[in-house]
């Protein structure tokens, strides 16, 4: 089993396709609605999901709370050189919840999707 996959809660799938396939270089796998789309990056599979959409991981769970986006659980990315990454993220406009975060084991920063979900950008230590 190789494929991993993260489901975000999104407000806009649309505005999430474009900045996950866009500034990250996720390939679109599926979107099949408007509520959902599947995205694959290596071998994470990213599924999107409008909150209260019809079926799937958007509905309104039984006791009556709803899934929003946002919060800390994140999906990870590595890369090579953080700063020139951040520097070129930081051009076409994504949004910052944090500047370079030195770290033990690596250095991270955390960008924000449209609605808000945190992606962390890590470069590890040689």
């Amino acid at each position: 089993m190789t494929t991993v996959s993260v489901r975000y809660i999104v407000d806009d799938v649309e505005a999430a396709i474009g900045f996950y396939r866009d500034l990250l270089g996720f390939d679109v796998a599926m979107h099949p609605a408007p509520s959902f789309a599947a995205l694959v990056l290596g071998d994470l599979r990213l599924l999107l999901n409008a909150p209260g959409g019809p079926g799937g991981g958007g509905q309104v769970l039984a006791d009556g709370r709803r899934p929003e986006p946002g919060g800390w659980n994140r999906i990870s990315l590595q890369v090579a050189d953080l700063e020139a990454e951040a520097e070129r993220l930081r051009m076409a406009g994504a949004r910052f919840r944090t500047g370079v975060l030195k770290g033990m084991g690596g250095d991270q920063v955390l960008i924000e999707d449209p609605s808000g979900n945190p992606v962390e950008l890590f470069e590890p230590h040689a």
